[in-house]
């Protein structure tokens, strides 16, 4: 299985101390021996005499076991302190350091990877322009040492740079040359995209396995869903991973590579979106790869997180040049899980990706800080009000963003031959991207420069085609190209943001914020306008992803600016606050809404259950499904072969594949059995069993016994029915659990269980 979870038998552990009786019969049996050592990890194996139970790797897009992958790692660590001598020394030395050892290691290969995107997405870039005659593979950047940015076709660069070649110097025709590329470079970003196609199982429980409370309130899930793993910015999904969630083979090394080939030509095509997303994802896939590497986290669903939380920074800080604000990105808006030691380890792979992005140089500058600004002033309090109004203005732009972008994706994206013909989707999107952009000599250049260019202060040495313009005494038709610019973001952006290429929406949300930030500097003499463009497109950024502090560290290392940290702080609250007064919900947590992924926030799930007055009760399910889902077991602890696989059957039929069996006697629970490792018992071990032979789910098996008790967990959370849904969040939240098992108060029989897929469809009907 190319998931998260997937097992190998590479960790070397001690004997077991205590073995259990109740693995005695399927041990002894040679063949029932061998189906369980291929499928069943030695760590596992070694739990089967504890109360938990084993398990098998988790299956593709289910919920993982936080509590009992926690446990499976205290034996593994337990197992290596545990030898003697040398062995003993070097084997926990390298358990202590191999966390450190694979997130070094994540952020030089994520550097590494970076380069690689940078300088060919820089040339495929400047293709559309015209090429470099003494290399064809260099950008017009290396190609010509003085280059002119912006208004580069109308103002001939070719007669300035002799390496240089323009396709023409007609306007025209260079704008018909300039759509083409855009149109073909477009076109081979989503082919590529499309090859990651995939088609994932229901997130949600079908119409029968409702609350009875919610059954007219909770839409039917999604079923058979197909995504692209290599579309959009991949934060969204990274998100569900690591709150607990296996989407198969999102993290897989040709979802890698098709993602960073994918961002190579979508960004070339001049289209309102950044590799920035990309990188994150990118980042993440290496996390995984590597620590695939390592059997701590290669066996372990929980420890992989860990890992993947800290490889998450380091796209942020080689996209940016930001290691710290990488760090508190992944910290912020990333991870559901993340104790000291992942920040530590988070900070570690940041530093090192940020130090091999310097040293390899993509911007032929030998800086990290890609828009560095010297204003040479500070402001004044009177300019607060100014960085309010900033703030105001992107939280407007961010709100309205979100509601549009939600809509865009809602309506006009279920279109048949849109939904049906994606690549089509990208062609439209890019031709009326050429159309737009071009003719304005700002929005032509591609995102970074767009805030290179607008961050420029005047009052230096800058001689760029902005710094032209202001020093005219007629800026009407100037002025006018700002408001366009701001304009022609919003609604290209709406519209790009969810096409099927990887993109990210960091850039496009600061080109924005730095348009609109100069236009306002236009009246605003004291001080360069740049600094109102700096702070506007932290502004509009923080309207539209709702990050603070993180944001906030960012623009400080983008721009070198440590001088006009409390602007950003203002313009930044206030954004946010005016954002959510429009949209609680952030474009992250609106895409993971369009996607349909089980996603749990926590804190969101508390507010929304706190406006109401809802017991667990309400969670129960309906008294049909309850009785397909438990087993009575009669006092000799066995029950008939014919009744599992009948409940097999039901718990497939439901489709949730994070489903099980509840095993009751005179009414007491007295253990989960999940419904993949019931699946593999049934149909793997019984192999070796004949049809009649009863199957022992409780208690001591005896030699030659179809014995499934090892799978039991015979201590499964519970929670009381008439407890308030508080508590029932806050455990699902903090512990990481998969099911709780709902006992009747008074009495403590079981009543229900509850799985956190069927919490998060509660959750998103008290939101719809």
């Amino acid at each position: 299985m190319p998931d998260v979870e997937q097992a190998t038998e590479r960790t070397h552990l001690v004997p077991r101390l205590a073995p259990g009786k109740r693995l005695g019969a399927v041990q002894q049996d040679a063949d029932a021996g061998s189906t369980i050592s291929s499928y069943v990890t030695k760590e596992e194996q070694l739990l089967s005499a504890t109360s938990i139970g084993e398990r098998l790797p988790y299956n593709d897009y289910t919920t993982i076991d936080w509590l009992h992958d926690l446990v499976k790692d205290s034996y593994r660590a337990r197992s290596i302190h545990a030898l003697n001598g040398v062995r003993g020394v070097l084997a926990s030395a390298f358990e202590s350091g191999q966390g450190w050892i694979a997130a070094a290691l994540i952020g030089v290969l994520t550097a590494c990877v970076a380069f690689c995107v940078d300088i060919a997405e820089a040339t495929v870039s400047d293709w559309k322009l015209g090429y470099c005659r003494a290399n064809v593979f260099s950008n017009r950047d290396n190609c010509c040492t003085n280059r002119h940015p912006l208004g580069a076709v109308k103002v001939n660069l070719g007669e300035t740079c002799a390496d240089w070649h323009m396709w023409t110097n007609d306007y025209w025709k260079a704008f018909g040359i300039f759509v083409g590329f855009a149109l073909a470079f477009g076109t081979i970003s989503a082919s590529f995209t499309m090859l990651t196609k995939s088609t994932l199982p229901t997130a949600a429980p079908r119409r029968g396995d409702k609350p009875q409370s919610s059954i007219n309130a909770v839409d039917q899930g999604v079923v058979g869903k197909s995504m692209y793993l290599a579309a959009g910015s991949g934060i969204p999904e990274i998100k569900t991973i690591l709150s607990g969630f296996v989407i198969p083979h999102f993290l897989d090394l040709k979802v890698l590579v098709i993602k960073a080939i994918g961002a190579v030509f979508a960004v070339a095509t001049g289209m309102c979106l950044g590799k920035e997303g990309p990188f994150v994802h990118i980042s993440t896939c290496v996390a995984y790869l590597v620590g695939m590497l390592f059997p701590k986290y290669n066996e372990n669903g929980r420890k992989m997180r860990e890992l993947l939380s800290a490889g998450c920074s380091a796209g942020l800080s080689v996209a940016f040049g930001a290691p710290i604000g990488g760090v508190l990105f992944s910290y912020e808006e990333i991870s559901t899980y993340f104790p000291r030691k992942v920040l530590w380890r988070a900070f570690l792979c940041s530093l090192f990706a940020a130090m091999v992005l310097k040293a390899l140089n993509p911007t032929g500058t030998g800086k990290l800080v890609l828009f560095e600004t010297n204003y040479g002033v500070s402001y004044s309090p009177m300019h607060y009000l100014i960085f309010v109004l900033l703030g105001i203005v992107g939280g407007l732009f961010g709100g309205v963003f979100c509601k549009a972008n939600f809509l865009w994706s809602k309506s006009f994206r279920n279109y048949s031959i849109i939904k049906e013909h994606p690549v089509f989707e990208v062609f439209l999107v890019v031709l009326v991207t050429g159309l737009l952009q071009y003719p304005n000599p700002m929005t032509r250049e591609p995102g970074d420069t767009i805030i290179k260019n607008l961050l420029a202060d005047c009052r230096g040495a800058s001689k760029g085609w902005v710094c032209q313009q202001e020093a005219t005494d007629d800026k009407g038709k100037y002025i006018g190209w700002l408001v366009h610019g701001t304009l022609v973001k919003l609604v290209l952006t709406t519209i790009t943001s969810g096409c099927k290429v990887p993109s990210g929406i960091i850039i496009p949300a600061l080109d924005a914020g730095a348009f609109f930030g100069r236009l306002i500097g236009q009246w605003v003499t004291s001080i360069s306008p740049g600094v109102f463009a700096m702070v506007g497109a932290a502004a509009f950024l923080a309207g539209v992803s709702r990050m603070t502090i993180s944001l906030c560290v960012i623009m400080f290392e983008l721009t070198g600016e440590l001088e006009y940290i409390v602007p950003h702080m203002i313009a930044i609250l206030v954004a946010k606050w005016v954002a959510e007064a429009l949209e609680k919900e952030s474009v992250y947590d609106l895409a993971q809404t369009v996607l349909g992924h089980p996603f749990l926030d926590a804190d969101h799930a508390m507010s929304l259950v706190q406006r109401t007055q809802e017991l667990v009760e309400c969670l129960i399910p309906p008294r049909q499904t309850m009785q397909d889902i438990t087993v009575d077991v009669p006092k000799e602890n066995k029950v008939s072969r014919r009744t599992l696989v009948e409940k097999l059957d039901k718990l497939k039929q439901r489709g949730l594949m994070d489903a099980g069996l509840v095993l009751i006697q005179n009414g007491m629970l007295q253990g989960y059995l999940a419904e993949g490792e019931l699946d593999f018992g049934l149909n793997q071990l019984g192999k070796h069993w004949d049809l009649t032979s009863p199957i022992r789910l409780l208690g001591d098996g005896e030699d030659g016994e179809f014995d499934l008790s090892m799978f039991v967990d015979r201590t499964p959370l519970t929670i009381c029915a008439t407890a308030p849904m508080e508590y029932l969040v806050e455990m699902f939240g903090k512990l990481g659990l998969r099911y709780i098992c709902v006992l009747e108060e008074g009495s403590g029989k079981l009543v229900g269980v509850v799985i956190k897929k069927r919490l998060v469809v509660w959750l998103e009907s008290l939101m719809h």
